[in-house]
Parts: structure tokens; sequence; C-alpha cells
């Protein structure tokens, strides 16, 4: 069983930054999972094997995605090419090369569909999409919105924010401050999403949360060491439910496990930190509790609002703490 569970998790992220590092392997994955406790390495395997097996966006799963916005009637009406021709594209990200990949697929399958691409589109009456892979916390969205609202934006617009996934809260963030910004600014927005995935991380409903939340807190001395810290928005607990949990997970039990294993495994990594940066928590980078707990990874790169034991680590750089643990998702950081 081990065998097979190291094959299908190598099989399901063979893809993970093809080109640029060694295509992931069972022994990849096993380099990776015997960080941890002999006891708890098949049941973390079993774990993250249902878990990645949905929420790991392969580069076929993103242009499909891409793909099926071209002819999205609730989007581009009865007319594409015309719909097209008259969007304005959000072009300019302030960090990270997310955006750039994006529009780069989709800029082919225009040039492909229609005879036209990016550079060829644009007009005064035209929306404002925000094309990317994914949205997390919504910062960087609302930074580049409300750079373009200040600088950029005529009186009415129609934005439209198109990712793959997103997660509620960070949603629910974006879409109230770019309202703000707007009527502070004078200007008439009409906003929306579009995601063809949705990850509930909202704290009101973190009972259903689909993003790792714990429900307790391992009574150890490193992680009673880091709670006793300050933190902005304090740890607060899901309770379990009797149910079946939400996907992506496949029981209570195996969610909780991969909860506990890799929060302890990220207060070790952020122990070898000097001085972390507050947004730096064990299960990834976020301004509450124990870190954002996302599974999210796309074939491009893996967020740093995912836990810290899945990309933390780089056996190549000469840095001695990035050699103390061997990451999964061997991490692209944003220049």
């Amino acid at each position: 069983m081990r065998q097979e569970l190291l094959s299908s998790i190598a099989e399901t992220i063979k893809d993970y930054r093809e080109g640029e590092i060694p295509r992931p392997t069972p022994d990849h994955v096993e380099r990776w999972i015997c960080q941890f406790d002999a006891d708890v390495q098949l049941p973390m395997l079993q774990e993250l094997d249902h878990v990645l097996a949905q929420t790991y966006l392969n580069r076929k799963f993103v242009m499909d995605f891409l793909e099926s916005l071209l002819w999205e009637k609730q989007l581009v009406g009865d007319s594409p090419e015309d719909f097209w021709k008259k969007v304005n594209f959000h072009k300019h990200q302030l960090a990270g090369h997310s955006q750039e990949e994006m529009l780069r697929l989709f800029d082919g399958l225009l040039r492909a569909e229609f005879g036209f691409g990016i550079a060829d589109c644009g007009s005064q009456d035209g929306p404002m999409i925000y094309l990317d892979e994914a949205l997390f916390s919504g910062n960087r969205v609302i930074a580049d919105m409300e750079h373009w609202l200040e600088h950029e934006a005529p009186e009415r617009v129609k934005v439209r924010i198109i990712v793959i996934a997103a997660h509620t809260y960070g949603q629910y963030r974006v879409g109230k401050r770019l309202k703000e910004t707007a009527a502070q600014l004078g200007i008439e927005i009409d906003g929306a999403f579009r995601r063809i995935l949705e990850y509930e991380n909202r704290l009101m409903y973190r009972n259903e949360s689909q993003v790792l939340w714990p429900a307790s807190v391992p009574e150890v001395d490193e992680q009673a060491a880091y709670m006793a810290q300050g933190q902005d928005y304090p740890f607060v607990p899901r309770q379990p439910l009797d149910q079946d949990p939400p996907a992506p997970f496949s029981s209570e039990s195996g969610r909780q496990l991969l909860e506990q294993e890799l929060l302890m495994a990220g207060v070790r990594i952020r122990s070898w930190y000097k001085n972390p940066s507050p947004a730096l928590h064990p299960l990834g980078f976020s301004n509450f509790g124990l870190g954002f707990g996302s599974t999210l990874v796309t074939y491009r790169n893996c967020p740093n609002n995912c836990p810290l034991a899945l990309w933390f680590g780089d056996p190549s750089s000469d840095k001695w703490w990035l050699h103390r643990w061997y990451p999964l998702f061997p991490r692209k950081p944003n220049e």
C-alpha cells in the first residue's frame, strides 16, 4: 500500500514546475514523508493522496478552464469574439508572476480561436478583467486593483475578477475593499467574481471549513512556546462534525492527523527563523490563527499560504536552515 500511495501522489503532481526542477517521483515523496514519525507516515500519505487529487491543479486543468472562458455565455454573451475584443485585461500585477502566466496562456487561446491576442484587445466601454490562478487572502488582488482604481480607472467601470479557485474570506475582503475604495474615489463600479472552485475559510463557518483548521492544538513544548507568542488574530479551534467532513478531506480522523502533523512540523520550521515575519505561521502565510491552511497547489508553484512543511527548504541552497527540511513542493519565491 505504501508504494502505491507514493506512486499515486507522484503521479498527481508529476507536472509540478515541469522543466524547472526534476519531475517528482515516488522516491521524492518518500524522502519528504520520512521526516515525520514512522507511525503516522502511512495514514498521512493516505489522506494527502486523497486531498491532492482534488486540490492540485495540473496544467491540463488550467488550460481547460481558460478554454471554457472563451465561450462562457454568462460572461461573453452571444458574440464571444466581440466581447473579448473589447476587454481591458489587467496586466500589471505588482508582485508575483501567476497573472503573467495566465495571460500568456489565454493569449495563445485567443490567437488560435479568433486571430487576435491580448495586446489587440481593449476599449473605453469594455469591462476590466483581472485573470489569475487563485484567490487566497485577497491581498494581492486588493493591492493591484486599488492601484488601478487610483491611477487608471474611468468614472464608471465593470470589473470581473476571474480565478480558477477562490477562498471565501479572501473573496469577501476583495469585494468589500474594492467597493469602499471606488466609493472614496467617486467611481461607480460593477464588480463580480467568477470561479469554478470555492473553499470555505471564514471564521464564522470554521466547522465547515475546507482548509486545514485544527480542532485542537498538540500539547508539546514547541507548540506551547509558539502559542505563547502574541497574535493579532488568536487561533479559534473548529468543532469536529458528526458527519463526513467537507471536501477535500476523506474523513475527520484523516483530516485531524494531517492538521496536527503539518502544524507541528510548521512550528518546528518556524523556530529556525531568528526574526520570522508576523505573517509566517505554521500552516502558511496569514494574519490570523495558526496560518492560512490552504492545500491548493498549481503546476506552476506552491503558494506560501500552504503549510510550511509542504514547501519550505532547498537542498541546493548555501543557507544552512534551508537544508533542515526537504520540501514536497520546492517553492519558487516571488521576486
